[in-house]
């Protein structure tokens, strides 16, 4: 299954923002933040990439469901869907 570019420019500008988020994290600890404010971003960053991985699934999903024989993409984007559980 591949994925449409254009399908994909949410997801993408989410993962970018969470690039900046995890870039202010390492930023943080080296300069020797305060542990509330780091754990914060870090897990918005978490949070960004975990729905990244979710929208990319439910978009597999809807392609598989649109197959010929949805059957065969089922097992693969249910194990995808776990590992990001």
């Amino acid at each position: 299954m591949e994925l449409e570019v254009d399908t994909m420019k949410p997801v993408i500008n989410r993962l970018k923002r969470a690039q900046g988020q995890i870039n202010a994290v390492v930023r943080m600890l080296e300069e020797g933040s305060d542990c509330h404010t780091v754990v914060t971003q870090l897990s918005a960053a978490s949070k960004a990439i975990d729905r990244a991985g979710f929208a990319i699934i439910a978009t597999g999903l809807e392609q598989c469901l649109k197959s010929e024989d949805p059957t065969d993409d089922r097992a693969d984007m249910e194990k995808l869907f776990l590992s990001l559980a």
